[in-house]
């Protein structure tokens, strides 16, 4: 017999699919260009501030003086932008995630050169964020221009899975990150037709096109960029039951240390808001942001995707200590720059405050090995940080580059969860209140 679930579904059918791949296929494309055009952009502008510039002027690009000038000057360039430009780049981006409703087209232009200026200038914050919103904001403002008639959802699927999946260089992680963000609401249909027939129709059928756009991504960055998850770590080939304990404790405290952040949130939210003005607050943020530069050292600043590299590449390099530091400042980094008006994304600051935690772990009890110790680091503080369980557990996994790390980390998350679960997130609602 057929189970009573599985009657009720209505499947699509290819009839309803297949018209979905061309504007899929250009949605993922285009949301990879624009992604890797922004960073080609402030890539150049960041080795303007950080090498050119202190070079003509005879300065330590990572003196004190240097972080705190150059921080400090992001934020007031920002906080320009964000009085000035039409738009106010966007919404307050404390009270935005990952993937959200579309924008007016009108903002993207501040939103991105918001991004830029701070991407360059050292702000510890990712692309995610504003790459997401500005591409959903073009894919739902030019694809229902194209067929007006279409929901807005297939646009803001596309262009969600299109950018994470060139930000990760695999359709897999679109595909997570649309389970967890669009699930539940009804499948979007064909362009020029209405959705699909409701929460009945099958996974699959609400994943086809997405999977197409994130493929589009992904495939596009691999062929003009190097992958951006490619890690220095020693393969992790045994699953052992010592490892288990380590790999729950190491996790748990990163969450423990991210929930930290997350409650904070709020707070230092509402501290900058008191100064009121946007150029008053951006620019008292870059100070901060320039002071915690100089106490965690230089690797503290940026996005943090290149940065972990380098630590990954040295793991001996620094002591337990150190790495402790940079992983406590990379945190409230992260805190500062999305309370005080920063555009940018978490996941990849996130991403450097896990690798810091785990290399502190292996660095106190170097039994643990190297491998998982990191990727646990990561799994907890990024799971607390985006409250995405399946994005955190494919990141972790990815870093290590081995399979056989994921029924660990798999049991890991189960502490982290309950950890976490039902707690705030790193979100607030427009008058100030906690997300839950």
């Amino acid at each position: 017999m057929v189970p009573e679930a599985a009657a009720q579904r209505s499947p699509v059918g290819p009839r309803a699919l297949l018209p979905l791949t061309l504007p899929a296929l250009v949605v993922g494309v285009a949301a990879a260009l624009l992604l890797l055009g922004i960073s080609e952009l402030a890539e150049a502008l960041e080795h303007v501030l950080w090498t050119t510039l202190p070079e003509a002027l005879g300065v330590g690009r990572w003196s004190t003086g240097w972080m705190v000038a150059v921080l400090t000057a992001t934020g007031l360039a920002v906080g320009m932008v964000v009085w000035k430009v039409p738009g106010h780049a966007g919404r307050d981006p404390a009270t935005t995630g990952l993937v959200d409703p579309p924008i007016p087209a009108r903002v993207v232009p501040g939103l991105l050169l918001a991004a830029v200026l701070a991407l360059a200038g050292g702000v510890s914050l990712g692309p995610e964020n504003p790459i997401t919103a500005a591409n959903i904001a073009l894919a739902f403002w030019l694809g229902t221009k194209a067929f007006p008639h279409s929901p807005a959802d297939l646009w803001v699927a596309l262009a969600a899975a299109g950018t994470v999946g060139a930000l990760f260089g695999t359709p897999v992680a679109a595909a997570l990150i649309v389970t967890e963000s669009l699930v539940g609401r009804p499948a979007p249909g064909p362009p020029g037709q209405g959705p699909g027939d409701g929460p009945g129709v099958s996974l699959w059928d609400q994943l086809f096109a997405p999977l197409v756009a994130g493929g589009a991504g992904a495939i596009t960055t691999g062929l003009v960029a190097d992958p951006a998850f490619q890690m220095n770590l020693p393969d992790y080939s045994a699953t052992k039951y010592s490892d288990l304990l380590p790999a729950m404790v190491i996790a748990s405290a990163g969450a423990v240390l991210a929930m930290a952040a997350v409650y904070a949130f709020p707070w230092v939210h509402r501290a900058f808001r008191r100064l009121r003005h946007p150029v008053a607050i951006t620019a008292s943020g870059g100070v901060v942001l320039g002071l915690l530069g100089a106490l965690g050292g230089h690797l503290t600043l940026f996005k943090g995707l290149e940065q972990v590299k380098e630590l990954t590449a040295d793991p001996d390099g620094w002591s337990a200590g150190g790495f402790a530091l940079m992983a406590v400042v990379k945190v409230v980094a992260l805190t500062v720059a999305a309370a005080c008006g920063f555009r940018g994304g978490r996941i990849f600051p996130s991403v450097f405050a896990g690798v810091s935690l785990g290399l502190c772990a292996h660095a106190v009890a170097p039994q643990v090995h190297l491998a998982l110790a990191v990727v646990c680091g990561v799994l907890g503080i990024l799971m607390a940080i985006t409250r995405q369980g399946w994005l955190s557990l494919f990141t972790a996994a990815v870093l290590a580059s081995d399979i056989a790390v994921l029924p660990v980390l798999c049991l890991a998350s189960l502490p982290v969860w309950l950890i976490v679960s039902g707690r705030p997130l790193m979100q607030l609602h427009d008058d100030g209140t906690p997300v839950r």
